[in-house]
């Protein structure tokens, strides 16, 4: 590989990152395009204007119809050309008209209800055979049945909606899967502003499709190395979510001796993983982000103990809610423990998003209670300490007032005092435990991330103060970051435990916060 046109491709993707909801140029070039909104009612509307115009509403028309073609027509020369021209002229279209062509996806082409009831009619209407149930598997138990096999044959068919076709054929066209997963990117996007139930109901069907193409029998694991294409390292720095990479030597850094990135990659969109996870050899667990990023010089591979995943990203918006990241890790576990025997501790260094929303929107909710339901999250001696030490800092009426104020500042002044930091400390910290361990949503994990490890099997293993400095670390969790731990015995029994009851296992270190 030419270093100096990678290291061009790769400031130049930094610089310009890919759209979430485009993953090739032509889609960004498409996506880029301006049309002019569709107003018949404009008199006063200039000549270039209505032409503008027309030929927008013509290209929708042309695109609804080539989607039309690619759903009704077998013939294959036909069916391709259709299948292209749908999938181009998408692209070409804008978001609102992108918003309109698949409500009309999701209400022309659903399922034929009537045709459904009709049949759900005439199978209630049938009388079950008299006698012994084993006469069913007799020869004259199954001409009895016949009448309900026939029925349920039909009304397996009905059942499914027509857009089902397209699906099946844009999936196995050239192209067709990654156009699948940006058409659900959209779906996902408009259903953001309008919950309506019949695309709710599309983008139920898309993502049980995209979940059966993307098994894990159908997904390649691969080592991304320094030696990789430029276009695939290029995507690699687009697409990191957790810790931006700075610059080339950063890139390097994190595919050299020491550490490991792998990938998961399908055939049907090569050069492009739709999902990567970034691995640090260490002898303990990591309990500061610094300490993988800037820790010079690299420790030898061979007194490793650790593998600590330190970042996960999704390369595709669109495939969204289907959980690539539990198969990738637990693929990658058995790759390290094969690859290298000595290493026999498995665990996260991760960050906690929702953190700081949660606390600052909790003390906000609880200076507008009366006091007869106020909640005090401080204890006596810690909201002494707190009004003590922030004098210079910031006023109140009370501690979580004053607490509030200087976590919500932009500015972080906090972090530059070690006696106020000292001060937050350990109300932030149990704070922290309470979050992870007892906030929850539908009787899962508040917190996203920590919701995904716990559904793969992990624990929570250990909070940690001040493990990540930077502006978006601060601004998250104030800081702080957790390390949950894969334990491969109990991985299984913790994912079951977590998903039936929504029990979350803790080290008891963690659990003496709360």
């Amino acid at each position: 590989m030419n270093k100096k046109k990678a290291l061009s491709i790769l400031m130049r993707t930094r610089m310009h990152p890919p759209s979430p909801t485009t993953t090739t140029t032509t889609a960004n070039k498409m996506n880029q395009m301006q049309f002019p909104p569709l107003d018949a009612d404009n008199k006063a509307s200039s000549s270039s204007s209505r032409d503008a115009s027309t030929s927008f509403h013509v290209d929708f028309v042309r695109v609804k119809e080539s989607m039309h073609n690619a759903i009704s027509m077998n013939k294959i020369e036909i069916l391709d050309a259709a299948l292209d021209d749908f999938s181009e002229g998408y692209f070409g279209l804008s978001n609102e008209n992108r918003r309109v062509l698949l409500l009309t996806l999701a209400t022309q082409y659903d399922l034929n209800r009537k045709q459904v009831r009709e049949l759900m009619k005439q199978y209630l209407g049938l009388d079950l055979p008299n006698g012994d149930e084993s006469v069913e598997n007799t020869h004259e138990g199954e001409g009895s049945f016949s009448s309900f096999y026939r029925i349920e044959r039909n009304l397996r068919h009905s059942l499914k909606p027509m857009y089902e076709v397209l699906f099946e054929r844009l999936n196995t066209h050239p192209g067709g899967l990654r156009f699948l997963s940006i058409m659900r990117a959209d779906i996902l996007s408009f259903l953001a502003d309008e919950n309506i139930a019949s695309v709710r109901a599309l983008d139920s069907y898309l993502k049980e499709k995209l979940i059966t193409w993307l098994s894990p029998a159908n997904l390649q694991l691969h080592n991304i190395t320094w030696d990789d294409p430029a276009s695939l390292l290029e995507k690699i720095v687009a697409y990191e979510a957790v810790h931006p990479i700075s610059n080339l030597l950063d890139l390097k850094r994190r595919l050299g001796i020491g550490r490991r990135c792998f990938g998961y990659l399908h055939p049907a969109i090569p050069g492009e993983p739709l999902i990567f996870i970034e691995v640090a050899l260490m002898k303990n667990v990591a309990q500061t982000i610094q300490e993988v990023l800037w820790d010079e010089p690299p420790m030898p591979e061979s007194e490793a103990t650790c593998a600590l995943f330190y970042s996960i990203s999704s390369t595709q918006p669109g495939l969204s809610g289907i959980n690539l990241g539990k198969f990738l890790i637990k693929r990658v576990i058995d790759v390290v423990r094969r690859d290298m025997p000595k290493i026999s501790t498995f665990a996260t260094l991760s960050p906690i998003p929702g953190y700081m929303q949660w606390l600052l929107a909790k003390l906000a909710s609880i200076e507008r209670c009366d006091s007869t339901f106020r909640e005090n999250l401080l204890k006596p001696e810690e909201e002494t300490a707190l009004l003590g030490a922030s004098e210079k800092y910031t006023t109140g009426k009370n501690g979580m007032e004053v607490m509030c104020n200087l976590l919500s500042s932009s500015s972080h002044d906090w972090t530059k005092s070690d006696e106020l930091s000292l001060v937050l400390k350990t109300p932030l910290m149990r704070l922290c435990a309470r979050y992870l361990l007892e906030e929850k949503k539908r009787g899962k994990a508040l917190d996203s991330v920590g919701n995904f490890h716990l559904q793969n099997g992990a624990m929570v293993g250990r909070i940690n103060w001040m493990a990540d400095r930077s502006e978006k670390g601060l601004k998250q969790s104030a800081g702080i970051m957790v390390n949950y731990i894969y334990k491969v015995e109990n991985i299984e029994e913790n994912a079951h435990s977590y998903f039936s009851e929504g029990q979350i296992q803790a080290s008891d270190e963690v659990r003496t916060y709360i």
